[in-house]
């Protein structure tokens, strides 16, 4: 079995965390990313999904302030719906990815569909990234109290067992669509709201 099949979400799970950690350093929803990565490569776009899910994290947290202008929430609403266009895009050109890598594989006559496609499967383990991430931080807060600490701290466990289960996932994922036991298949987006042509609201006022 190929090592780089093998040791998939090893080789992601670290670009996920360097994008969280990067983005950290000024932690500011508006600063320019600053992707290490050679472009089209496929570390590439996993440091880019995780960039627009982190910023993305952390512009769901403003919108919530209870002190938020109506104006200042609408722009970012607006913001976070683009975002979410974009991270779908980019999960569906990761998909290409593995497609185009697979094209060749010849599947066996008992092989079968998975519930998910590989890059949403790696979306998911993206965001639980960040979940660890902002988990980590509060079981070293000093403002709060043993109670808050404890429950986080188990909360984290929790969280780390889920992204080893779901990395080992990916992977044997990965290796049953090599091996051609699992057939890879991507049915592109049909959201209908972006569309001009779908959203009567959009078509309506034309």
């Amino acid at each position: 079995m190929p090592l780089f099949i093998m040791q998939f979400t090893t080789i992601a799970y670290p670009i996920f965390e360097q994008s969280i950690l990067d983005y950290h350093q000024k932690n500011d929803v508006d600063a320019d990313i600053c992707n290490p990565y050679l472009e089209k490569s496929i570390e590439y776009y996993l440091y880019l999904k995780n960039w627009i899910d982190t910023v993305q994290w952390h512009l769901e947290d403003i919108i919530r302030d209870p002190n938020i202008e109506a104006a200042k929430a609408l722009e970012i609403k607006r913001r976070i719906d683009r975002s979410n266009q974009e991270r779908t895009d980019l999960v569906e050109h990761i998909d290409s990815y593995f497609f185009e890598k697979y094209q060749s594989i010849h599947y066996s006559e008992t092989a079968t569909f998975n519930t998910e496609s590989p890059a949403w499967a790696i979306d998911r383990l993206s965001i639980l990234a960040l979940k660890i991430f902002h988990m980590q931080q509060e079981t070293s807060r000093e403002d709060v109290n043993e109670e808050h600490l404890s429950v986080c701290r188990k909360k984290l466990a929790v969280l780390l067992e889920q992204q080893q289960d779901l990395s080992l996932a990916i992977d044997q994922l990965l290796a049953d669509i090599e091996a051609g036991k699992k057939y890879m298949k991507v049915y592109k987006q049909m959201k209908m709201y972006n569309d001009p042509n779908l959203n009567p609201v959009l078509y309506g006022k034309k």
